[in-house]
């Protein structure tokens, strides 16, 4: 029998929360310890209650070649997997053993210095994969076209869009041929050509011998892409199935959740879609609304996405996100905001809504997945025109969103 190539025994990661990361310094152990004992205890059982198991007894093997789908809901647990694949932060427990050189594509921008330029920063990425100056040159043309950001290429990454940046880091992690390749959700900021593009050239990953581990909301590409699928929950590993059964599973726990909600973390931002739409009929316009805890003045971008119940995307939107102009203002503390989204051209169906919040290039705030799921039941328009989902594949269609202040909470 052939050796995995990912072996995960009893994989857990364990957060401390509200702890205060890399000061665990001589003075606070001494004071911790007297704490525990002038309190009996009592202080020492807060703190494990304080305790927040990100992920906890994962175990599966990853042959070679093989294009490993990991789902699971908002918390679940997946980034947390991948960055210990990553080797970006140690297991609290057990144990991972994988063979060969990784490329990890997790978040936008990962690995680039943002004072370099793009050529620049493709040299750097080969260099920190262990691949020689001499190998990289022999990629570069490949790496560039691909990218499609030949008119930048001596321009610091710090000026590309999120677009630019993912297009590039891309390339580089899977044209400089690492043995495992790890991609994170980072190709939804991508257009949907691109999204098309890269799918393709995964697979073409895959069917070199080369190992991927995917992690995706978009169901349509988990079945095209991946031969097997794990589902996460709450940080435990809930299935191990073919990519059908797993993402049938996924939906059917998507679609028991009203809403979405993240307690707002100590000068944070967090944001809660309210309420659940069950049907729409005659109403031309999707209403939405939003509620977002800001630390300070800040001016983020807002993209939404609509998802059909197959996962296959539909229709995406965005305030922001290229414009800065168009971005939303928010104040210090509470902000209620109301989302339309024109519905005119959408099919009757079952559709899912992720909305994602973040200043480019300076911080990712939040994402609310798969937060409302929306059935619409109307009656065909005479003559007009809508959205057949199921056409589209791997494509969507960009539609105009609008946001309203309502009252601040």
């Amino acid at each position: 029998m052939t050796r995995p190539i990912i072996s995960i025994r009893g994989l857990g990661k364990r957060y401390h929360l509200g702890a205060r990361a890399g000061h665990n310094t001589l003075r606070d152990q001494i004071t911790a310890s007297l704490r525990r004992i002038f309190s009996g205890g009592e202080k020492a059982d807060a703190a494990e209650a304080g305790e927040f198991w990100a992920i906890k007894d994962v175990s599966f093997d990853v042959a070679q070649g093989e294009v490993l789908g990991v789902i699971g809901r908002n918390g679940a647990g997946k980034s947390t997997l991948l960055k210990v694949l990553s080797q970006i932060t140690e297991p609290t427990e057990g144990e991972v053993r994988m063979r060969g050189r990784i490329a990890s594509l997790l978040e936008v921008g990962t690995g680039f210095h943002p004072e370099l330029s793009g050529r620049e920063n493709v040299y750097l990425n080969g260099a920190i994969l262990g691949m020689t100056k001499a190998e990289i040159r022999r990629k570069f043309d490949e790496i560039v076209a691909f990218a499609e950001v030949e008119k930048f290429l001596d321009t610091p990454v710090k000026r590309y869009s999120s677009g630019m940046y993912v297009r590039l880091a891309f390339a580089v992690a899977a044209h400089l041929e690492p043995e495992i390749l790890i991609i994170d959700e980072v190709l939804a900021v991508g257009d949907a050509t691109f999204q098309k593009k890269c799918l393709g050239k995964m697979k073409e990953v895959g069917a070199s011998g080369r190992t991927v581990l995917f992690v995706s909301h978009n169901m349509s590409a988990v079945r095209a892409l991946c031969s097997r699928c794990v589902v996460l929950q709450n940080g435990a590993l809930l299935a191990d199935l073919p990519p059908g059964e797993a993402v049938s599973l996924y939906l059917r726990e998507a679609e028991a959740s009203d809403s979405f909600l993240r307690p707002a973390q100590p000068g944070g931002r967090s944001t809660l879609v309210s309420g659940r739409i069950v049907s729409l009929q005659d109403a031309p316009t999707l209403r939405l609304v939003l509620e977002i805890a800001a630390g300070e003045n800040c001016r983020p971008c807002l993209d939404l996405r609509l998802v059909d119940g197959a996962g296959v995307p539909v229709a995406f939107g965005s305030l922001g996100t290229l414009d800065g102009d168009k971005r939303i203002a928010l104040s210090r503390g509470s902000n209620a905001l109301t989302i339309e989204l024109p519905t005119s051209q959408l099919a009757n169906g079952s559709y899912f809504i992720t909305l994602d919040l973040s200043e480019p290039f300076v911080e990712y705030f939040d994402r609310a997945e798969n937060c409302l799921s929306v059935n619409f039941t109307r009656a065909p328009s005479v003559g007009g025109v809508r959205i057949i989902a199921q056409a589209w594949g791997c494509g969507s269609v960009e539609i105009p969103i609008s946001i309203a202040r309502g009252q601040t909470a």
